[in-house]
């Protein structure tokens, strides 16, 4: 089957989990998923649930938190840096069906990783690859060379009315 390269962009809420339950679907198939999370390190619900596909799914969290109010430190650096290496060497490795890099529009947006290193690595997957790229900023190259591309817009949230994240929902 051929892989083909899905970007999930914009301000609007759903990008993350329409990318894990592309990944949820693709182990239904028998499919083989890598999840790399930039700039994420919490263990919310979504991540909880995947634990129960294991077998299936292997998901790595590359981030010391969201530092997106402010500029990514050392740390945020080394961690993007390492989740690179890392989903380079899953993609090289034929292991993998799927890969999902979440956050990764966002993580070159802060020039973690850059624009053109996630071109070369569309560019470079395995034919049979399908990768999904998600985040806000996604960047004009990037949108370019992917085969689908979503962009999630925000029409209302009840977020901008005070309601926090809630488990099970939200996170």
């Amino acid at each position: 089957m051929k892989g083909y390269v899905q970007v999930y962009t914009g301000n609007g809420k759903g990008k993350t989990t329409a990318a894990l339950g592309l990944a949820l679907r693709a182990a239904g198939a028998g499919l083989r998923v890598f999840v790399a999370q930039f700039i994420k390190s919490s263990e919310y619900s979504e991540i909880k649930a995947l634990r129960r596909f294991e077998d299936l799914i292997t998901v790595k969290q590359f981030g010391t938190g969201c530092f997106i109010i402010g500029a990514p430190g050392d740390e945020d650096i080394a961690a993007a840096r390492q989740g690179w290496n890392e989903v380079k060497k899953a993609i090289a490795g034929g292991l993998y069906d799927v890969v999902i890099l979440d956050e990764a529009n966002i993580a070159a947006y802060y020039n973690l990783i850059s624009p053109d290193e996630l071109v070369e690595l569309i560019e470079s997957k395995p034919e049979h690859v399908e990768l999904i790229i998600t985040g806000r900023h996604a960047h004009d190259l990037v949108i370019a060379h992917a085969d689908l591309v979503t962009d999630m817009h925000e029409v209302k949230h009840y977020y901008t009315a005070g309601v926090q994240a809630r488990d099970g929902i939200e996170k």
